[in-house]
């Protein structure tokens, strides 16, 4: 219902009742740095108790990981960045601000309580320590060092602020869009470990409100540099598709999975070509593999878990790279990700999805996009990084009329393009590509979808459901959206592969496919000086340099 009212005040214009909805918590029920940087300084390891439990922080093969299989946050730090000056909001359901662990690094001015309405966001007590998950989430970030205290945070050095936000029935718009918007020059990064339910049957995310706060936040945030959003990319295992979820399928997100000790997805990890890198969490046999970090009323745990746990470390990480460079933009975050994140020994174990090398030479995977995140390589290139060219967004062109997507065979749509050649929006290097579809199926979980660049790289922009068996609402209008075409030339065929996965036969429609183009006309590293011949960036700046001779 929306009213406005002029009767007695003119102080509210409109007022909109806000439907319920719910969000849950998303918790388990060849770069070298010394090839950057010429002098690191000797360290030592961290005194804290839990330090030794941290392996994602050092990974020496202890409880039968794989040795060096970890963030590299220690080369990071021998660099001498810590993440002084940077704030990290746990949107959550509130932090234990008084923990011995975090009360130094708590950032009381940048925090607030969504859920009750007051600047303080302190947990709801209950006797199972539900409203755990944000002081676990703060801790992995921001923990102080050497304090005798459970473990180190990978910026324990950083600010963290809480953003009690979770805590009541039902979500609304207005909560999360103030949530998403709260304080956007005070806080520089938002970690948020949460969604729509990952039962494998939701297709659902940010509605109009907490859309446009979150694009406001990219665009003026950070005094016009943009926050960076984390998000877990989902608990819903090998059932789901992140790409359902519109908050880590979102282009103004980064999309983070996660892998356990030895290298391989976790049971819980789903799989989608948003997903843009990865960290770790827990998912082996032995307890002692879970996530080591601070837990309420100043204890400590050692069993954090889902991609809950992996979104703050790279929040972490990125605060690294803030500290070492506070000029980069939400894009250059995203780009250095790309650039610096690791194949390492990341596997699925199921062998279906296997690294494959797109168009200009970038490694990826469906689970894990461009690998983990190594926060020394990061923090390296954040030091001598020129901000990327302008964005554009080209409308590359549509699909018009009903299309049926047969039940034996594949449903094949072709949009042939220039990437607006001429025009004020072309686009000749990728970053996000979104393939906006409207479907109806029989059965919405059967379906599957893959997108073809004009560079061969195939994208599984939607994979097989088997919980979802809706028939009415299909997808409307809905943003699929791939980062494996990163670096890409545009111009040229795309094409859609629509197809059912069924031994029972469906049928479908396909309304209608627009393309969506997102990146830059100027190629993007030019002014990049290339310390490593081997590295990534290397590899992409040289494929940019043969492409602009042809």
């Amino acid at each position: 219902m929306d009213y406005t009212l002029n009767q007695h005040s003119n102080t509210i214009h409109t007022a909109i009742q806000q439907p319920g909805f719910l969000r849950v918590k998303r918790g388990y029920k060849p770069l070298k740095v010394e090839n950057l940087v010429k002098h690191i300084r000797p360290h030592k390891d961290p005194t804290d108790p839990y330090f030794p439990l941290q392996w994602y922080l050092k990974n020496t093969g202890q409880n039968g990981g794989k040795a060096r299989l970890d963030l590299n946050v220690e080369a990071a730090w021998a660099q001498g960045f810590t993440g002084k000056n940077i704030t990290t909001a746990i949107m959550d359901d509130g932090v234990d601000y008084m923990h011995p662990d975090l009360k130094y690094n708590y950032n009381s001015k940048a925090s607030y309580d969504f859920s009750s309405n007051d600047p303080f966001p302190y947990p709801r007590y209950t006797d199972d320590w539900f409203n755990s998950h944000g002081t676990r989430c703060a801790g992995e970030v921001a923990a102080a060092r050497d304090n005798g205290i459970c473990g180190v945070g990978v910026a324990y050095d950083s600010k963290i602020a809480g953003i009690r936000m979770l805590d009541q029935p039902y979500m609304t718009d207005l909560i999360e869009a103030n949530s998403m918007g709260h304080e956007p020059n005070l806080i520089d990064i938002y970690s948020a470990s949460w969604g729509p339910t990952d039962d494998g049957k939701t297709v659902d995310g940010p509605r109009n409100a907490t859309m446009r706060a979150i694009v406001k936040g990219v665009n003026e945030g950070r005094n016009g540099l943009g926050n960076i959003y984390v998000w877990a990319s989902g608990d819903g295992g090998a059932d789901d598709d992140c790409n359902c979820d519109g908050y880590a399928a979102s282009m103004w997100t980064i999309s983070i999975n996660s892998a356990i000790n030895d290298g391989q997805n976790a049971h819980y990890d789903e799989s989608c070509s948003s997903t843009l890198a990865s960290t770790f969490s827990n998912g082996a046999k032995d307890p002692n593999t879970g996530v080591a970090t601070t837990d309420l009323y100043g204890k400590c745990t050692t069993t954090h878990s889902g991609t809950s746990a992996a979104a703050p470390e790279a929040a972490g990480v990125f605060a690294l790279a803030l500290e070492a460079n506070n000029d980069l933009t939400w894009r250059d975050i995203q780009h250095l990700t790309v650039l610096t994140s690791k194949r390492n020994s990341l596997f699925d174990a199921k062998k279906r999805f296997h690294w494959t090398m797109n168009g200009v030479g970038l490694e990826f995977n469906h689970l894990f996009g461009f690998g983990v995140l190594d926060a020394g390589a990061m923090v390296a290139l954040a030091k001598i990084w020129k901000t990327v060219p302008a964005r554009y967004h080209c409308d590359a062109g549509s699909v018009e009329g009903v299309h049926r997507i047969p039940s034996q065979n594949s449903l094949i749509l072709k949009i042939t393009t220039d990437s607006c050649k001429g025009e004020n929006t072309e686009v000749r290097y990728l970053e996000h590509v979104q393939a906006v579809a409207t479907i109806n199926a029989t059965r919405r979980g059967d379906l599957e979808l893959f997108l073809t660049s004009p560079m061969g790289t195939r994208s599984m922009i939607l994979s097989k459901r088997v919980n979802d068996d809706d028939s009415k609402d299909g997808f409307t209008k809905w943003p699929f959206m791939t980062t494996h075409t990163w670096g890409e030339y545009p111009q040229g065929t795309w094409t859609l592969e629509a197809r059912f996965n069924s031994d029972i036969p469906q049928t479908g429609f396909i309304k209608e496919w627009s393309l969506m183009l997102h990146g830059t006309k100027d190629p993007p590293y030019t002014e990049l000086s290339v310390l490593d011949p081997h590295s990534k960036l290397a590899i992409v700046k040289k494929a940019h340099e043969n492409q602009l001779k042809m």
